[in-house]
């Protein structure tokens, strides 16, 4: 079973920016990507990237701001935050297989989380 490791969160002024890495331990074919999960609300969608990195998803409310990318040879997915707002803040998740639709569900496993934290 694929494991995956989170990395990069961190504490940022509003208006900077951030690279989350997710690093899976084998290779996956599926499309993958982000959730986050803010105090006291319920885990959302935030983006997602194909197996191939050909076709890219983001939640509206990031979508101007956050861009993703894959690299294969290594395992690694990435999500590139810029112009970081304080309601970005949360712990971002990573999952191995995220199924595409009009609502975007994790069907794979968990990384463990890391904190994104944006002050004001």
């Amino acid at each position: 079973q694929v494991k995956l490791v989170e990395s990069g969160g961190g504490l940022v002024q509003a208006g900077e920016s951030l690279r989350l890495s997710c690093v899976a331990s084998i290779r996956t074919f599926t499309t993958m990507g982000w959730f986050r999960q803010a105090p006291g609300k319920e885990r959302e969608f935030v983006a997602a990237i194909s197996w191939s990195g050909g076709r890219t998803y983001f939640a509206d409310s990031v979508k101007d701001r956050f861009s993703i990318s894959r690299d294969s040879a290594n395992n690694t997915v990435y999500l590139q935050m810029s112009s970081l707002k304080p309601e970005d803040t949360a712990v971002y998740y990573c999952n191995s297989e995220i199924i595409p639709g009009a609502t975007m569900r994790p069907f794979g496993v968990w990384g463990q989380g890391t904190q994104v934290s944006v002050s004001s």
